[in-house]
């Protein structure tokens, strides 16, 4: 935290926002949850508590994380369960049948945390799957599947990602979610945008749901009890339930989890200063009661969520956050001219800290692959096709000294084959990271994918004005697609591929998904290779 925001955090702390009914905990609480091995008391809860499904993250060799919440009226303050301890029974097994349980205990779901359960499960064999499930007050969670990294050191082998972002619910159904739980994959990758955090109107946006939506959705999220209603709602979704069921996640946020464009401590609406930061502390304690993240929980406004993730020497994921420490928008945000304040060093997007721990990981890495998971576009990216240049304020480009040092950081390690995977712009890209991008013929560096939104944008175009826009005035963009749906990228030694797959409508359930690009990168080799057009697979 930097010394200037400190009297204003004090100031935060002392002007809380209340909550309503139960939902009485505080975001600035220090009552931290221990292990994950607990007693809990009895627990008056009035039905089903797993209606939010279950969720596993953030593998490791010997690890994962997995996570439920308790809630049979999620809808209700503190989800409908009673203000108190309750426990909760957990195992883990090595078949579905859980014959062989290899890990169990008790957890404890504190109200607190809106009782959410996270179990960081540890003494796993790397490499392979497990099944896991949850038991409150005789019942029985649904039967999640998860998977451990490679081991350390491990050489060869294969690595199989699904990677989308940006989710609005109101935006249409998460018709591509389903479909991506019937794919085969070792993790998910998600890259931000989990939530919205705009008021519902009552017939759910192009849902047009029959059942109204609850009243208490109609305003916009800013304490901490309705920023939990918000992934309630989102949880809620048997599609995005069935995402989770399948693969572990590995998730980094926006700016939607707090407010749209916020730059660290600077809302949108340029809010005080402490007023802000109440908020994104409410926000910042739902995100992590609703993910399955390693604890310990938030304490206030800040949270530490970039981190790394190895796959034997196959893959290394660097997981970045580029909303927490950022300067503020150049130009009053939005896409802009050049400008001295575009360039200016003193502004950052991620900071010296984690910028210099992300390219120390990849100047160490021992992988043969090495993926930056990011939120914004990092590879220069321009609006006017004309002479003229138009840079987005609110990715990279606005912020011109930082992201050159990212930039030339990846450049000379070129020969570590980097992989950016971005969010933010709903809408699939791909695009050759160029040494110069005013020199289209300059070396290419590595390569930057952008997998198109699980919703945001509702149903999308496969080319819109402004994507034809992109492609005439960035010889090194290679691809466009504005429809919705995910990317699978399969890494080994020698390549990776990328498949960008499309649903053609998401205002409706039911759209069959199809492959409309694929990609290979070949290791030693950066750049995009084509190998095929669109096939439907299902």
């Amino acid at each position: 935290m930097t010394e200037d925001l400190r009297p204003a955090v004090g100031l935060a702390r002392r002007r809380f926002l209340t909550l309503t009914g139960a939902a009485t905990a505080v975001a600035f609480g220090t009552n931290l949850p221990g292990s994950a091995a607990g007693t809990g008391g009895t627990s008056g809860l009035t039905g089903d508590p797993f209606t939010l499904g279950v969720a596993s993250g953030d593998p490791l060799p010997d690890a994962v994380v997995i996570w439920t919440r308790l809630a049979p009226k999620p809808f209700d303050p503190l989800g409908g369960a009673p203000y108190q301890d309750v426990g909760v029974d957990w195992q883990v097994a090595a078949d579905e049948g859980f014959r062989q349980i290899v890990r169990s205990g008790r957890a404890t779901a504190r109200p607190e945390f809106a009782h959410s359960v996270h179990v960081d499960v540890r003494g796993l064999q790397p490499g392979r799957h497990y099944w896991y499930r949850f038991r409150c007050d005789g019942y029985l969670s649904q039967t999640g599947r998860t998977r451990t990294a490679n081991a350390p050191g491990q050489r060869g082998g294969r690595l199989t990602l699904g990677v989308s972002s940006c989710q609005a619910w109101t935006d249409g159904y998460y018709t591509a979610q389903r479909h991506l739980a019937s794919e085969d994959l070792d993790a998910v990758v998600f890259l931000g945008d989990y939530i919205y955090e705009f008021g519902i109107a009552a017939n759910g946006g192009l849902r047009n749901v029959t059942d109204p939506v609850p009243s208490q959705f109609r305003t916009e999220a800013d304490t901490l009890d309705r920023y939990r209603l918000q992934y309630a709602l989102y949880k809620a979704d048997p599609d995005l339930q069935a995402a989770h069921l399948t693969a572990p996640w590995i998730t980094t946020w926006d700016d939607h989890e707090v407010q749209d464009n916020y730059a660290g401590a600077i809302s949108k609406s340029n809010a005080p200063i402490e007023d802000f930061l109440v908020r994104r502390a409410n926000a910042y304690r739902a995100y992590w009661e609703h993910l399955p993240l390693r604890g310990p929980a938030p304490q206030g406004p800040n949270y530490m969520l970039y981190r790394r993730f190895d796959f034997g020497r196959l893959a290394r994921l660097t997981v970045m956050d580029t909303r927490q420490y950022r300067s503020d928008q150049a130009a009053g945000d939005g896409w802009k001219v050049d400008s001295e304040a575009r360039r200016d060093p003193a502004r950052v997007m991620a900071g010296q800290q984690q910028t210099r721990w992300a390219l120390d990981g990849l100047n160490r890495s021992p992988a043969t692959w090495n993926v930056l998971a990011n939120q914004v576009i990092l590879s220069r990216m321009d609006l006017d096709p004309t002479a003229g240049d138009l840079y987005n304020m609110d990715a990279w480009d606005g912020y011109g000294a930082e992201q050159k040092v990212l930039l030339d950081g990846l450049a000379v390690n070129r020969h570590r084959n980097p992989v950016v995977l971005t969010g933010d712009v709903h809408a699939g890209y791909a695009m050759d990271m160029k040494r110069n991008y005013a020199d289209p013929s300059s070396q290419t560096v590595g390569v930057e994918l952008v997998p198109t939104s699980f919703s945001s944008g509702g149903n999308g175009v496969p080319v819109s004005a402004n994507g034809q826009k992109f492609l005439d005035g960035n010889p090194h963009l290679r691809f466009v697609d504005e429809r919705r749906g995910y990317s699978v990228l399969r890494f080994d030694e020698k390549e990776l591929r990328v498949d960008c797959r499309v649903v053609p409508y998401i205002d409706r359930p039911g759209a069959p998904i199809s492959t409309v690009r694929s990609f290979v990168v070949e290791a030693g080799n950066p750049g995009l290779n084509t190998v095929g057009q669109e096939v439907t697979v299902r």
